[in-house]
């Protein structure tokens, strides 16, 4: 070996432990980052769904003094007789569900500032990372489905819990297609902005799923605490029932797999 490129590697031997040690320092504050993003997860959606709920509710307010003034210029018109008391009528109860969404989206407001406060404290107590404790609590809500579609014993007692013709289990099938949407595939690139309507969808989930097993039950249930969206969405798993409930089934199959070869 030429001597010069000897005394070159003598002198210059540091530079491939320095390489080395700088490589893990950069791995290990990598891994740190993503430690710490993912422990904020649920506190950076709260905060974001707080922020939207705010300007939604903005919107409200702003919408009913508009209905307000209107509803008392059209009052002032009537009583002048220069319009028909159907228009006062019509404005009325436009303002009267004004009134009413009003109300709902400040609910809202208090309810993501209460979120925000309990993933606030999550950041100091929980031991395990949000986007894994929703997984968690979604997989929860699958199995326990999966247990009136595999135990023969609650599939005669409880037929409707797999008629996707019923309107509670419609509403549920609606609401594993929409989390499974949902669900963020890499962990490592999930943000805020992607947690928060998974959150969402594993909440109505397990929702739906509590309406659907008392409906089978023969309980009476209200259903009002599910979004319209559902509703909708349910219509159409109707209509295709047989195909809906296969690809489900499938779906939560391909989940079990994939959480038995993670672990």
């Amino acid at each position: 070996m030429d001597p010069t490129w000897v005394a070159a590697a003598t002198e210059m031997w540091w530079i491939a432990p320095a390489a080395a040690g700088a490589g893990a320092v950069g791995f290990a504050t990598l891994r740190r980052v993503q430690t710490v993003n993912g422990k904020r997860l649920g506190y950076d959606a709260a905060r974001l769904e707080l922020r939207q709920a705010r300007l939604d509710a903005k919107s409200a307010a702003d919408a009913l003094r508009v209905a307000r003034a209107e509803a008392a210029r059209l009052a002032a018109e009537r009583a002048a007789s220069r319009t028909d008391a159907s228009v006062v009528a019509s404005a009325r109860r436009a303002l009267r569900e004004l009134q009413l969404a009003e109300k709902a989206a400040m609910a809202r407001v208090r309810a993501a500032r209460a979120l925000v406060v309990s993933e606030r404290t999550a950041l100091t107590s929980a031991t395990v990372l949000p986007l894994e404790r929703m997984r968690h609590r979604h997989e929860v809500v699958l199995g326990r489905w999966m247990r009136y579609e595999t135990d023969p014993a609650l599939l005669l007692a409880y037929p409707a819990m797999s008629d996707a013709r019923m309107p509670a289990t419609a509403v549920f099938l609606a609401a594993v297609e929409r989390a499974r949407d949902l669900r963020p595939a890499d962990a490592a690139r999930v943000t805020a902005a992607d947690f928060a309507p998974y959150r969402r969808a594993v909440e109505e989930l397990e929702r739906a799923f509590d309406i659907a097993e008392r409906s089978a039950r023969g309980e009476r249930v209200d259903a009002d605490p599910l979004p319209d969206a559902l509703w909708d969405a349910a219509r159409s798993v109707v209509d295709r029932s047989t195909e809906a409930l296969g690809r489900v089934t499938d779906a939560l199959s391909a989940w079990t797999t994939r959480r038995n070869r993670d672990r």
